[in-house]
């Protein structure tokens, strides 16, 4: 009998392997240890994303990593204009340094040396010139040399073991896999023949995509989500459910007959005796002037910028305060390494301003640094601000110091090149980020491949919570949600997807590039990390995610896209255009009366950070009256310190006492009424009552935010001992130590508050002084955005602001200021196109304003105006200047676009007749346009809501508001003087526009938040459980509702809880209508549309008419019409819209 054979796994695939391996680390670990497997190999399609996390990982579980990859090659060029095709794999292993860089450049070359539209690989020429320190497996069933085998390119496969085995020479290993598959078995006679006869090694692999045999089916699942696929379907990717992470054993048993296959796997791991490991970090060098260095560049260029800001203005302190500061900051920053750091982030900050690209004034912990100031990083004065730098960088916690920077996010891209221009291309690089399979897409992927019903999906993936501030998971959302489970427990198909997505959930989805990171290095980054590029994205990235990047050596800096930055641009752009003086925003004082009353009123929507309706109803109780206040509620507003708000606001205002704890801490806690809010007062506490470097005190804060006992019981005998040592008695002293700790949980980074507060106050400046301008930046920044823009809307109807709808005569094709009020913008109507509406604006602007329809015609484009296109500016109104007969508009779109389409043709025959000798220019007939009945009221209005998303010249219950009235019902904007009048009950109507179901964390149950639209503006309701239960049907977006509600006032703000729900009929039939027309010639138009309302099968016919016709002489005759008729709300808008038709009352 054979001796059992050791066994090694060296064709591994991690999720990493994206949508393919299904392996994830720990079960890596757990198998290893299981089997008694010495090492492990990790060889994830084309990539290198967790070779470091993986060496890692298994390293510190005492398991050999061997880092590998399967690489697709080709092995000829293809022909010209034909896209590169990869013929097959090969599997390469990392034997040493070397061949961990030459694996990097394939990898890197796979995704960066390749067409967008190609898959990544690399010619073969490539491999074998960067062999060296690699190990080569030949690729099994899917390898390139058993293509050829199994393919009849026998003397093909030949010459391809030939270069492969000259350039590897002993490090060739031919790769047999055995799963019963025909084409493993019809290659397999062929490689042994040709490895025994040549004297090259084999080895045995299972190349394994899942951890076990009972994972194959939702594997399958996964590989038919990566192609498109249904799991039904025959002619697609599929693997057997022995492609799993096989024991020795079952090698041993599939290779009886070849056990030196299975010893090679040994003999390979002990070959490959290099890890990937975690690097320090690795800076470029900054160039300085006068043969300074770094150090030395940094001091005189800080200590220069300090003199400019001090005749700018800052005076928090003399200027020797200023100078001891900075002097002491630099030093630390000498003596940590950073002056690089420093001055590359200040190069890139500085270029960006003086190119007019908006920088945020700070974030983080970076505000708290005198040196970031002077060189204009930030732009808060830290003495001012009280903010601290130890709290950035600590002497006595040695770390990367991290600047985050806001830039305007139109123009973020354009200071990245700079920084590629500056140190090099190849030395700067975005940073990759994996998008996952979270419960709400895994469920409708499982789903779609499973081909089960799309409303059953799309039912069950609603029924899972959403929330992206703290996603829920599958397994969470069966808990939570009854229906789940309940459903699942009745249908097998719905148990069989849950079962399959559990599985599966959490796996990487794609690959894409992190919104800000971004890594310089000085040297070629592909000799330090590997490299991917983004197929939308024209820089390269990092293989390794932020987590893993910095481990790695790289140092990262955030470039973040800031949209509040471009908000305030645009504003300001919109002011100059209105011939107004632009203020200089960075440089206004926080002192301006209108911004705080503003603030104080609560009206803060568009305001940055105290836009959310609880932010706004704290703000009117807060009653901000400067930038302190803002900095405070920045740092309260979250859960935890959220109680304190109450706190700090009755002792503002005198109704509770200020307790400062101690004499000596006054001068910290005055500024927050004696509440303990930001970290850097912990840090203040401790240095002054118990002598704590701020060094140490900013360990302390750190130990108290994580509440270890262990440390907490350590530093509380410090603290204790420092304080007796000053004089504070022990149980005073231990008092102050449990206080502090309890607030380090929640205190918040004044640093990063104080930056935001600044940003805050500069939004509210230009929404109090300059409102026109601000909401239609607002407006601008969120066009495709049609919630927002509707939000925006309610707010510029409250402020008073005029909004002129969209016109093709009129509007950009952005949001434009015009004569104090906005102009709807024609790019923010639904499926319309901006380039399309700049061609529209373009033409308007070269040739004139379109005279009519006919002319709008044969002067755009069709290629840019198509059907759709022209249909929605129907809907929208902007062809209202041409032809206010909306539904004639809509019905001409073919006989229009086609007259465009002749036009087109005749200016192309035009031109060429140039150069061809040609004719005389031809006029087009103008045909005949549809005459369909004009649309009711109603209908205009959800026309226009299909094309705009809201209602923008008018409300459905606009017609219905003396019915509503006749009911009891109250419209929102009457509300607030019924409860200053002491109602505690109200009857609201509207539409509703959105349902938001949260699930409560006390009962477990869903309960809603109903927001409805009337025409006075938009209100949220309450619905509770049980009512949620029996009315969630009539909850749907664009239903009209009734409502009764109990209302609660509290600190100026109205809450509504629903009671009762019904359905709103919105065919209200009067008993009597009073048409009064100031045109006889109008009798004949309300014939018309009086035949058309009673032919229609939908209404009853009980209504008397009446009309009041005028006659020669100033009189009028009244005439009863006979029989009796329909009249409601669509006939009485229907001849409102008559001409002719001076009133419709209801009598």
């Amino acid at each position: 009998m054979t001796a059992k054979q050791p066994f090694v796994h060296l064709r591994v695939r991690s999720p990493y392997s994206l949508l393919e391996g299904a392996i994830r680390m720990p079960q890596m670990v757990s198998a290893c240890r299981e089997h008694g497997m010495p090492a492990i190999a990790l060889t994830d399609s084309n990539n290198l994303f967790g070779a470091l996390e993986f060496s890692e990982v298994m390293a510190g579980a005492g398991i050999q990593p061997i880092v590998g990859c399967t690489l697709a090659v080709r092995t000829v060029d293809p022909h010209p204009g034909e896209r590169a095709e990869p013929e097959g794999m090969l599997a390469l292993l990392v034997q040493d340094r070397t061949g961990y860089e030459n694996l990097m450049a394939l990898s890197s070359a796979a995704y960066l040396d390749v067409d967008g539209s190609e898959e990544p690989h690399v010619p073969l020429s490539l491999v074998l010139e960067h062999a060296e320190g690699l190990i080569c497996l030949t690729g099994g069933p899917d390898g390139v040399l058993n293509r050829f085998v199994t393919g009849g390119r026998q003397p093909e496969a030949t010459r391809l073991l030939e270069r492969l085995s000259a350039a590897f020479g002993d490090r060739l290993y031919v790769e047999l896999q055995r799963h019963g598959l025909a084409e493993e078995l019809e290659a397999e006679n062929w490689l042994v023949e040709e490895a025994y006869s040549r004297g090259l090694p084999l080895v045995a692999t299972n190349e394994a995509y899942f951890p076990d045999p009972s994972m194959h089916k939702a594997h399958d699942a996964l590989l038919c989500i990566s192609e498109s696929s249904y799991v039904s379907v025959q002619d697609r990717r599929r693997v057997t459910p022995d492609h799993y992470l096989t024991s020795p054993d079952d090698m041993n048993a599939r290779f009886s007959d070849l056990p030196e296959a299975l010893a090679n796997t040994l003999e390979i791991a002990r070959r490959c005796a290099y890890r990937v490991r975690t690097h320090a970090p690795i800076l470029p060098s900054f160039p300085t002037r006068d043969g300074r260095d770094e150090a030395e560049e940094l001091a005189a260029r800080a200590h220069e910028g300090l003199t400019e800001r001090l005749a700018a203005g800052a005076d928090a302190a003399p200027e020797e305060a200023y100078r001891e500061r900075l002097d002491f900051e630099l030093g630390i920053i000498r003596q940590m390494g950073f002056p690089g750091y420093f001055l590359i982030v200040s190069d890139f900050i500085q270029w960006a301003k003086a190119h007019d690209i908006p920088v945020g004034p700070g974030r983080g912990s970076g505000a708290g640094s005198l040196v970031a100031y002077a060189l204009t990083i930030t732009d808060l004065d830290p003495l001012r601000f009280g903010l601290l730098f130890e709290r950035f960088l600590n002497p006595e916690r040695v770390s990367m110091p991290d600047f985050d920077v806001d830039f305007c996010q139109e123009r973020r891209g354009e200071v990245i090149r700079y920084v590629q221009e500056r140190y090099g291309h190849d030395r700067v690089a975005q940073i990759i980020t994996f998008g996952t399979l979270q419960a709400r897409a895994v469920v409708r992927d499982t789903g779609r491949v499973l081909q089960l019903p799309f409303g059953l999906v799309d039912k069950l993936a609603k029924l899972v919570p959403s929330n992206p501030a703290n996603p829920v998971t599958l397994a969470e959302a069966l808990k939570i949600e009854p229906r789940l489970e309940e459903m699942r427990r009745d249908d097998d198909a719905v148990d069989s997807l849950l079962t399959v997505a559990l599985r599966l959930e959490g796996f990487f989805r794609n690959a894409s590039t992190h919104a800000a990171g971004v890594v310089i290095g000085d040297r070629k980054l592909s000799e330090l990390v590997p490299l991917y590029r983004d197929p939308r994205s024209d820089i390269p990235a990092t293989q390794f995610n932020m987590k893993w990047v910095e481990p790695a050596g790289l140092v990262k800096f955030d470039f973040l896209g800031l949209k509040t930055l471009t908000v305030i641009a645009r504003a300001l752009g919109y002011i100059a255009s209105a011939g107004k003086e632009v203020p200089d925003i960075e440089g206004i004082d926080f002192d301006d009366k209108a911004t705080f009353e503003l603030l104080q009123s609560g009206h803060a929507i568009g305001v940055f950070q105290l836009e959310s309706s609880g932010m706004r109803d704290t703000l009117k109780k807060m009653k901000p009256d400067a930038i302190e206040d803002l900095i405070a509620l920045i740092s309260l507003y979250r859960p935890g310190p959220m109680k304190n708000i109450d706190v700090y606001v009755d002792r503002k205002f005198g109704r509770a006492e200020v307790d400062c704890l101690h004499p000596d801490l006054e001068g910290v806690l005055q500024e927050t009424y004696g509440v303990i809010i930001y970290q850097e007062q912990v840090m203040q506490i401790a240095q002054i009552l118990s002598g704590y470097s701020l060094g140490e005190a900013d360990l302390l804060r750190r130990a108290m935010g994580k509440k270890k006992k262990e440390e907490m019981d350590k530093q509380k005998v410090r603290f204790l001992e420092g304080a007796e040592a000053k004089g504070v008695s022990r149980e005073k002293a231990s008092y102050i130590f449990e206080l502090v700790a309890e607030f380090a949980g929640y205190g918040f980074n004044k640093s990063h508050a104080a930056a935001y507060a600044a940003i805050a106050y500069r939004t509210g400046y230009l929404k109090a002084n300059y409102p026109v301008e601000f909401m239609a930046a607002l407006m601008s920044l969120d066009a495709a955005n049609t919630d927002k823009l509707a939000a925006f809307f309610q707010e510029i109807r409250r402020m008073g602001i005029e909004v002129r709808p969209p016109d093709v005569n009129a509007s950009e094709a952005d949001f434009s200021v015009e004569e104090g009020t906005i102009r709807f913008a024609l790019g923010a109507i639904r499926n319309v196109g901006f380039s399309a509406m700049e061609h529209i604006v373009a033409e308007r602007s070269e040739n004139g304003p379109f005279r009519d329809l006919y002319d709008f015609a044969e002067r755009v484009d069709p290629r840019h105006i198509n059907k759709r296109t022209f249909e929605n500016l129907a809907r929208a109104g902007a062809f209202d200047s041409l032809d206010p007969d909306r539904a004639r508009v809509l019905e001409s779109a073919e006989t229009l676009l086609s007259m465009a389409q002749h036009a087109a043709q005749q200016r192309e025959s035009a031109q060429a007749s140039l150069f061809g000798g040609g004719g005389d220019d031809v006029a087009l007939e103008r045909p005949r346009l549809p005459q369909p009945d004009p649309w009711t009221a109603t209908q205009r209005l959800d026309a226009e809501l299909s094309a705009i998303g809201f209602y923008l010249s008018g409300h459905p219950l606009d017609d219905m508001a003396e019915h509503l009235a006749s009911r009891g019902v109250v419209f929102h904007a009457e509300a607030p003087a019924r409860v200053a009048d002491g109602a505690t009950a109200l009857r609201l109507s509207g539409m509703v526009r959105r349902r938001q179901e949260r699930v409560s964390n006390k009962s477990g149950e869903r309960f809603a938040w109903v927001t409805l639209s009337d025409p006075t503006g938009e209100f949220e309701v309450f619905v509770a459980p049980e009512l949620l239960r029996t009315s969630r049907d009539l909850l749907d977006s664009g239903q009209a509702v009734l409502v009764n509600c109990r209302v609660d006032e509290r600190d100026e703000q109205i809450s509504f809880f629903a009671d009762r729900l019904e359905v709103l009929d919105m065919q209200v039939c009067a008993e009597r209508l009073r048409v009064r027309l100031d045109d006889a010639a109008a009798l004949s138009r309300i014939h018309a549309r009086l035949e058309r309302a009673n032919g229609r099968a939908d209404v009853s016919r009980d209504a008397v008419i009446d009309l009041f016709v005028p006659i020669a002489g100033g009189g009028e005759v009244e005439l009863r019409l006979p029989g009796r008729h329909s009249a409601d709300s669509a006939l009485q808008a229907a001849l409102k819209g008559v001409d002719g038709v001076a009133s419709v009352e209801v009598a």
